[in-house]
């Protein structure tokens, strides 16, 4: 959801890094989000939750990967 609101509000997402833990919205705000961003127009829930199951495995996995550390890289891959 956090990187979700973020991206709608044009954020740099290559210096964002989840905290865990850290609540920002309501549940309300976040079921929107997944809604808006799916890709399907009436989704089931099982749907949604595949969603957000596949797009937190690969933020995680983008945030453990030094090749998309900023810090690391620099300007070098920017946009990748």
């Amino acid at each position: 959801f956090q990187y979700l609101k973020r991206f709608d509000q044009g954020c740099n997402l290559d210096t964002f890094c989840y905290e865990a833990h850290s609540v920002e919205g309501s549940p309300a705000e976040c079921l929107q989000q997944f809604l808006l961003h799916c890709g399907m127009t009436d989704p089931s829930w099982a749907e949604l939750r595949n969603f957000t199951w596949f797009l937190n495995v690969q933020l995680r996995d983008c945030e453990a990967s030094v090749f998309c550390n900023p810090d690391f890289v620099h300007d070098t891959l920017q946009g990748f």
